[in-house]
This record gives structure tokens, sequence and C-alpha cells, in this order.
């Protein structure tokens, strides 16, 4: 069952796309796409510029009317899409160009292309099966987290980061023959040691059993989950240890995903609404309002649970903020 956009309208159905031109109409399927776009006679001698991302036309025809139909079928892995998760949809994006000129130059015409579907059950990031997180057990689980690079779908390629620009942190707890698990961070903050040591100068990032200071003082935030067993935490980097080697340290905890309270949450400021809501169930936000004083900590479920080991602690970097503003000075 595939979807059709005309005149930019798009056709209700199992798979969405979008595209701003008349002359293009889009057919998503399982896992390929099928594009019809109509070229003017003007343009006919430039059917070999016209692209789906870096495809050619897989077929091109002159009609009567001395118009050309340029169509492209390919697989959705093909002619660089990107593919993206959000939430619970999965989506796959790309660009239609007219380039006449070699593709190091601008393109002339730029219309954008994407299919939406639901996400598949079950599914995980591919980066869950690298050896280069952070892997920790403990209580017969593993704890991961690392830093995924802008998209957010693989690990970061470098440690490098702009200042003001975001750090997708992930963390996950394998729970294997456990029973579902929502993993919480508890505390996070950034300093410019490995280890903690009662004088380190750090900065606070979560405290507060879950709430996420960073997201007061700049637009820090918690990303929707694909799954309660992982978190991302978008982290908009400072100033703190500008230039210096900086590590976050996070305190994980592993807990029911049936149960949460001022203890056990994961929480964000909304500036837009002016208060601090609650990633799993924005209904329940109330449980967050603690945050802006000092939430509860009594819980004799909690005992029992962080007794036996589903509490961890995991230390990600080494990280370099930079700012780039200072390093043009400096070339």
């Amino acid at each position: 069952m595939g979807t059709q956009l005309y005149l930019g309208v798009i056709v209700v159905a199992l798979f969405a796309t979008t595209v701003a031109n008349a002359e293009i109409t889009v057919n998503c399927e399982k896992d390929s796409i099928s594009i019809t776009w109509t070229i003017p006679p003007k343009l006919v001698p430039y059917a070999a510029r016209h692209f789906l991302g870096n495809c050619m036309a897989s077929q091109f025809n002159v009609m009567p009317s001395g118009e050309g139909i340029a169509e492209f079928n390919y697989n959705l892995v093909d002619c660089n899409f990107k593919r993206l998760i959000k939430g619970k949809k999965l989506f796959y994006k790309n660009e239609l160009t007219f380039r006449p000129r070699p593709r190091t130059s601008p393109a002339l015409n730029v219309y954008p292309i994407e299919c939406v579907y639901p996400r598949p059950e079950g599914w995980v990031p591919p980066f869950m099966n690298l050896g280069s997180s952070v892997i920790e057990g403990r209580g017969g689980l593993e704890f991961h987290m690392l830093l995924l690079n802008e998209r957010r779908t693989a690990v970061a390629e470098t440690n490098v980061i702009p200042l003001g620009s975001f750090m997708p942190i992930w963390a996950t707890v394998a729970q294997k023959s456990h029973q579902p698990l929502l993993l919480l961070m508890e505390e996070c903050a950034a300093a410019t040691t490995p280890e903690l040591q009662a004088n380190s100068n750090v900065y606070p990032i979560i405290s507060n059993k879950g709430c996420l200071l960073d997201s007061v003082k700049g637009n820090s935030r918690f990303l929707p989950r694909y799954h309660s067993s992982a978190i991302t935490l978008y982290l908009q980097s400072f100033k703190f240890g500008l230039g210096e080697e900086v590590y976050i340290h996070c305190k994980l905890l592993a807990w029911d995903p049936e149960v949460l309270s001022e203890s056990k949450k994961a929480c964000h400021y909304v500036k837009e609404n002016d208060r601090w809501e609650l990633l799993d169930d924005p209904m329940q936000s109330s449980i967050c309002d603690c945050c802006s004083r000092t939430c509860t900590t009594r819980s004799k479920r909690g005992d029992e649970w962080e007794s036996n080991g589903f509490r961890h602690t995991s230390v990600l970097g080494p990280l370099i903020i930079v700012d780039p503003s200072q390093q043009n000075d400096q070339d």
C-alpha cells in the first residue's frame, strides 16, 4: 500500500510522502520508492542532470507534448536515503535535485522527499551492537553509555564538540532475561577528570533524582524513547572545561517501568510551557514539580531494587568542547 502526493496535498495512507511540486508524484512502498517527475520541454536536453540523492533517473521518456518523464524506481537503501527514527515513526528522507552545473555547484531546484512508516516492532539502533561504547556489568545487567553523531544513527566519529552544539548521549541497560526495565539518569555532572574526588570541580547537569538542570539554563532535553531500557540526553555543550578534556559522570538506575515517583523520574524543563515535564508520561508531570525544590527519596521498593545492584555509575569521555570563534581568531 503506497501513498501519492499531488499538488502538494498528502493522501493519507499507511505511508506518507512530502514534496512541494505539482509535477512530482511519489509512491512509497514497503522498502522501495517510485517517483515520476514531469520535466518541461526546455529542460529535456538536461535529463541526465536530474537526480534522486546520488541516483540518476532509472528511466526517461519524451512525451508528444515535448515534456520529459523521469522515473526513479529504487530501494530505500539506495541513493543516499537518510534513515531516521523519531519516537514511534521511521523516516526515510532524500531530495530530488536539478543540477545543470557540476555537483560541486549548488542545485538549481531542490524538492524534499520523505517517506514515513511506523517504527518496526522491537527496533533498536545499529550502534547497540558496536563495541566502542562504555559497557559495564552489574547485578547481571550490562550498562552502556556513549556519544552519538548529530543524526543519532551511529557512534560519533569525533570527540571534539563545538560550543553550543548538541551532544546526544545515549545510555541503555541490556535486559537479557530480566523483566522489562526503565533506565533513568538520576544524576549527571561534567568534570575535567575521569574520576570524581571530594574536591572535584564539577558542572551539574542532572540532579534531584532525575531533574535535568541544564534544560533550565540552556536548551538541553531528553529525547523521546524508542524503548524503556534506553534514554537519550540531548545535551547542549557548555563552557565548563572549554578546550580541556571533559568527562560526563552519570548515575544510572534500572527501574520498574510501571512505577514512577518524585525519586524515580526523568524530567526536563519546557520553556514554551514554563513547566517541568515528565519524559515518560507528560500527564504525570506533577511528579516533576519538586525539581524546583527538593524531591523526596523515600521508597521502600527502591531500597530493595537498588540493593540488588540496579544502580550503576558510568563515565563518558574524554570530550573536548571548543569555541569555533576563538579558533578562527587564531587562524
